[in-house]
């Protein structure tokens, strides 16, 4: 299969437009799965509550999941994308996966980084993998690469490629999910946003870019730039991911010693 994401830098409050580039920029492309980063459509940095409760959506119904749904009917073709979802008096940080079919998934973010502290409640969803026939999908979200347990519960339960919108400002990501390949022996997909945020007086947020799809080995199959507006694309057998087979005396999965590791 064709995987791959689209890296680009959205203009905060503007969803229509944001929107309008996305389904331009994808028109055309041939590809089986492509992951857009975090609230893409909204832009990231928020100032209040209020603002947050503005331009969050109600998943599946919202305009920007049925936009994504549309180009996802129109090109045959897999999105995960983050969006702000709006869930009666709540807002999450939150991955819809859609397909040709329509919607298929909602994931919340479960670890919420620095400010979203203040304006999203912490995921309640929990880690999930979805058959998608092609593959089978795990969702994390930005911040959630931190911690191992997230990957390893998505990989136990058969994940074979991680779709990872992000945000990243930190640099450490990119390298990071390297090993979050190998120790786990899936394929990544991480689709992180470019440009500067400034808003409310606040500290400015630089984007470092470099989106990329890893193999199960820990080779980077396609890394973006660090301020670029890209789509990458790799070629992957989603079936190399289910080997977990170092040599042979090793495997990944049955060597774990489970009893060992307590607290």
């Amino acid at each position: 299969m064709k995987v791959g994401f689209y890296q680009f830098s959205p203009r905060f409050g503007e969803v229509g437009q944001n929107l309008e580039a996305v389904a331009s920029r994808l028109a055309g492309v041939q590809a089986d799965l492509i992951v857009l980063p975090e609230l893409f459509a909204t832009g990231y940095q928020f100032v209040s509550k209020s603002e947050v409760a503005e331009l969050a959506e109600p998943v599946p119904a919202g305009p920007t999941t049925q936009c994504l749904i549309e180009i996802a009917r129109r090109q045959e073709i897999f999105l995960v994308a983050g969006l702000a979802e709006k869930d009666r008096d709540r807002c999450y940080n939150s991955a819809v996966l859609v397909g040709p079919k329509g919607f298929l998934a909602c994931y919340r973010k479960t670890h919420l980084f620095f400010e979203e502290t203040l304006y999203f409640v912490p995921g309640d969803t929990g880690f999930k993998v979805w058959d998608i026939g092609i593959a089978k999908v795990g969702l994390l979200i930005c911040f959630d690469w931190f911690y191992p347990e997230a990957a390893r519960t998505l990989a136990l339960q058969g994940a074979e490629v991680l779709c990872h919108p992000s945000n990243l400002v930190l640099p450490h990501c990119p390298d990071a999910m390297i090993t979050r390949c190998l120790e786990n022996g899936i394929f990544s997909i991480t689709a992180n946003r470019t440009g500067v945020e400034e808003r409310g007086g606040k500290k400015p947020l630089r984007y470092i870019g470099q989106s990329e799809v890893v193999a199960p080995t820990g080779a980077v199959l396609c890394r973006a730039s660090m301020d670029g507006e890209e789509i990458g694309l790799a070629d992957i057998d989603p079936r190399r991911a289910r080997v977990k087979s170092l040599n042979p005396y090793n495997d990944l999965f049955k060597d774990r010693r489970r009893a060992l590791y307590e607290i």
